[in-house]
């Protein structure tokens, strides 16, 4: 039996939604994502289903009981570093790289949910498999290393990475790097803190 989590987005910002829920889906394969505009979209929406909610700062703060009374379930999308800390408060700076923010967003995973890895897997259920090179490389490419720089320590041409990485993105139906980082650490291949 699969056990689904709900997880609601609310952000005025359609797009910023758009991009968080697509993120958030390929991090937990288990969630069910709901993206909201306002705060009066999730009150109609039953909020007490939810697991977690991405809020954003100006919401948050506007409707600050409903949030603060839940503080392990509510995390603030901010953006950039320079706002004011407040101690329990969990945040998202959603104003860094595609990559920064999956490592960001996984760092929030195992805070919340440290057994929650669950290896990547095909439309049909059954894992990916990368072959042991293509792991090799998956695993430098997290770990923030260029093509060149994994050529090197591999001991291979730089081709054979620029093939190896073509193989990958395919395998994994990856868009970016950040889907491979997502990858790595949900496989238990990497831990989030040697990103």
């Amino acid at each position: 039996m699969s056990c689904m989590l709900d997880i609601a987005v609310i952000d005025g910002n359609i797009l910023a939604c758009m991009g968080l829920e697509q993120m958030l889906r390929d991090i937990m394969p288990m969630a069910e994502v709901y993206v909201f505009q306002s705060y009066e979209e999730l009150l109609s929406s039953r909020p007490e289903r939810f697991a977690h909610f991405f809020v954003s700062s100006a919401i948050y703060f506007e409707h600050a009981q409903f949030f603060i009374s839940q503080p392990r379930r509510s995390i603030v999308l901010v953006h950039g570093d320079n706002y004011p800390r407040i101690a329990g408060l969990l945040t998202l700076n959603v104003c860094q790289t595609e990559s920064g923010l999956a490592k960001s967003l996984l760092m929030l995973q195992r805070m919340g949910h440290p057994h929650g890895s669950h290896p990547a897997r095909h439309g049909d259920g059954k894992p990916v498999l990368l072959s042991q090179r293509e792991i090799e490389v998956a695993v430098l490419l997290a770990k923030g290393l260029i093509n060149k720089e994994v050529a090197e320590r591999l001991n291979i041409s730089l081709a054979t990475v620029i093939s190896h990485r073509k193989n990958i993105m395919a395998k994994l139906k990856a868009r970016s790097l950040a889907d491979i980082i997502i990858y790595v650490v949900m496989s238990g291949l990497l831990c989030v803190d040697e990103l």
